[in-house]
């Protein structure tokens, strides 16, 4: 059988010496300076304050990180921003393609976090993240955090059509009964998919880090556009954290992955567009929608979106089309060909999800990353 081994695992330093005599002293110190009349108010409850972070996470025994194949180099990534190493297991895969995965090292009582996006091929990295998931289950985790950057299967999140499944409502069911806790997701295509789960969701956005390049970048006489109706919320926030206006296109689907770009709702002549959306697909809509708004009199049309999925003609389409750049983030990684073409330009949420999962292990606030 063929075999993909990840073979890192997490160090351990020693904690700071002196620490627990010090926590010794302290304690003695304020029993001897408790007086009994006090007794009584100490019984009341206090709420309790958050854990303060170490250094780094490599200090804390109970937190372990992993990944599946999916997106190894953002695991890695992340892995370097919170201090710590990839754990130890080994993945391979028999004749006929079934996933084998086994721990490498012990993770009873401890906190794991999995970094596993559901990126092409999305069933085979799906079963892949099951898989690992109910090993760690079986290993006695404390607790089991699902890191999904991209997460497979958003966009059928309702019956538009009669006789469909709501496939959405049915990741969430199979990674919550193969033991997940907790989960953390980017840029969800629709932010009410956090309801088809019965477990903590974190939902967290690449707009800090879109946002931040835009805002360098200065372009001059700016405004956002949103691609359809649906995307109106999130380029409306992206245009407030910019200072621009916003404009709408008007687009209707005839079929799946095909749409047919109708008008634009705004005034962009002789304006630089920057088109907010949060996958790019087979750059169907995308290069419709530039091609509208050149129509209407744009000076120059940008792109961003959070995942780069480029699936069939995506990157010949954005090739030939008169984008001036594509920015994506790394939350699935890009084929060699997208790699090469010259628009397209990759950020890194690695610091994004590695505070993040820091808030989630130590307890702390989350909400204040966006804030």
């Amino acid at each position: 059988m063929e075999a993909v081994t990840v073979t890192l695992t997490t160090e351990e330093t020693q904690q700071e010496s002196g620490a627990g005599e010090t926590r010794q002293n302290t304690a003695k110190d304020a029993a001897a300076g408790a007086a009994p009349e006090t007794a009584g108010r100490a019984k009341e409850a206090k709420p309790a304050p958050e854990r303060k972070r170490a250094r780094n996470l490599s200090d804390d025994k109970r937190f372990r990180l992993f990944s599946g194949t999916a997106n190894r180099a953002l695991a890695e990534e992340i892995a370097n921003h919170i201090g710590v190493k990839v754990g130890e297991a080994k993945l391979q895969r028999f004749a006929d393609g079934e996933v084998y995965f086994q721990l490498l090292e012990n993770v009873r009582g401890v906190d794991v976090f999995v970094v596993q996006p559901t990126c092409y091929p999305v069933d085979q990295h799906l079963v892949e993240l099951l898989v690992m998931v109910d090993a760690l289950k079986r290993a006695s985790a404390a607790r089991i955090t699902v890191v999904v950057p991209y997460y497979g299967y958003a966009r059928q999140d309702r019956k538009d059509r009669p006789r469909v499944a709501i496939s959405a409502k049915l990741i969430a069911d199979l990674l919550t009964t193969a033991g997940a806790n907790r989960a953390l997701f980017v840029d969800l295509h629709a932010a009410q998919i956090q309801g088809f789960f019965n477990i903590p969701v974190d939902h967290l956005f690449a707009s800090p880090v879109l946002v931040s390049y835009f805002r360098d970048l200065n372009l001059p006489n700016l405004i956002v556009v949103s691609p359809d109706a649906g995307g109106v919320e999130r380029a409306r926030f992206f245009a407030q954290k910019v200072g621009a206006p916003l404009a709408i296109v008007d687009k209707r689907r005839t079929d799946i992955n095909v749409t047919e770009v109708m008008n634009v709702i705004g005034d962009v002549e002789g304006k630089t567009c920057l088109i907010i959306d949060d996958i790019i697909d087979t750059a169907g809509t995308l290069v419709k929608t530039v091609d509208a708004l050149y129509a209407n009199g744009a000076a120059s049309v940008y792109a961003c979106a959070s995942h780069a999925v480029l699936s069939g003609p995506a990157i010949d389409r954005i090739a030939n089309s008169r984008l001036e750049q594509v920015i994506v983030t790394n939350t699935i990684p890009l084929r060699d060909a997208a790699q090469k073409l010259p628009k397209i330009k990759v950020l890194s949420i690695a610091g994004l999800l590695g505070a993040a999962i820091e808030s989630i292990h130590m307890e702390t606030s989350v909400s204040s990353l966006f804030s």
